[in-house]
């Protein structure tokens, strides 16, 4: 599907790519074209032939895996983005493909799934005019939008972070452990993707740098924000971590103190054992068996032995 909207003072027209003719006639007019669900050769000629596109940042923008980047043309720049998609509010998210072509006198955008916020920035633009916009404040605007998505799902995290924290050191469980496990493949994923986006901001701010563009303070905003919402991607991976270890040694400290439990009853009962066992054997040559006594005796030997074995483990501080 190929939408149009033609942007010329604070009109706006939408419609089909017969748009381009009025376009091409009005050097003071910017023109937004919307990508999304369009067969790839169609797509490919559609922007070469119309826009002059490089034709390998064509095939870039269309794989759906390909990581975000950033190159500046002569008369235009190329933008690849992967913000979360609509359904993503948690560490469990799924991102979607956002390339942007942007020049003084066209925007791109090609989605590989559908976007409800561009939906909505397209339909602002259609019904409020587009006086005060521009081919690049619309990048910074979906640029911000994808950034702060990030750090949405990461500043909810640090609540949550919090709140296992106290849970693991009351009632440690499998069930935190495995929460634990998914945050942290989440983290790692959203960390990898950030550290791209850092790279592509820090590049675009540069070259904005060189042409003087009034947009370069919203990008090193923009720039400053992913760098600060990747810091924390990282932070929480470490925050994670401890928290794993930390489970791990608690889990360590009961077993131990189940061991001590169990080494000491063993320790205790085994000579009591060989007695019970000595003396349960009726043998007829055993003279003790006829003292009057020696029940007693044995109790008591018994007794003492178990006293003197709980003594040392209290001295060797095991109780």
């Amino acid at each position: 599907m190929i939408q149009l909207m033609l942007c010329h003072g604070n009109n706006t027209q939408t419609g089909g790519k017969e748009l381009l003719q009025q376009w091409q006639e009005q050097p003071d007019s910017w023109i937004w074209v919307e990508l999304y669900d369009e067969p790839t050769e169609a797509e490919h000629d559609f922007l070469s032939e119309q826009f002059c596109i490089d034709s390998v940042t064509i095939t870039e923008a269309q794989r759906n895996r390909h990581p975000p980047s950033f190159q500046a043309f002569e008369d235009y720049i190329y933008l690849l983005l992967k913000p979360l998609d609509a359904e993503s509010d948690s560490l469990d998210f799924n991102t979607l493909q956002l390339a942007m072509f942007a020049s003084q006198r066209f925007l791109i955008t090609r989605h590989s799934k559908e976007s409800p916020y561009l939906a909505r920035l397209w339909q602002a633009l259609a019904d409020n005019g587009c006086a005060d916009e521009s081919p690049l404040s619309m990048v910074a605007s979906m640029s911000r939008r994808a950034a702060q998505r990030y750090g949405t799902v990461l500043l909810n995290l640090e609540q949550r972070l919090d709140v296992i924290e106290d849970e693991l050191f009351d009632t440690p469980t499998d069930t935190l452990m495995k929460e634990l496990v998914s945050y942290n493949t989440g983290l790692r994923k959203m960390h990898r993707i950030l550290t791209y986006h850092v790279d592509v901001f820090d590049n675009m701010r540069r070259h904005l740098h060189k042409t003087n563009s009034h947009q370069l303070d919203i990008f090193d905003d923009i720039f400053a924000l992913i760098e600060r919402f990747n810091s924390l991607a990282g932070l929480y991976q470490n925050v994670i971590t401890d928290l794993v270890e930390a489970y791990i040694s608690l889990n360590g400290h009961r077993l131990n103190q189940i061991m001590k439990v169990l080494t000491i009853v063993t320790v205790i009962f085994v000579p009591l054992t060989l007695l019970v066992g000595i003396y349960g054997m009726n043998f007829e040559n055993m003279p003790e068996l006829k003292s009057e006594h020696g029940y007693f005796i044995l109790l008591s030997t018994m007794t003492g032995i178990a006293a003197l074995l709980l003594y040392l483990f209290r001295r060797t501080r095991w109780l």
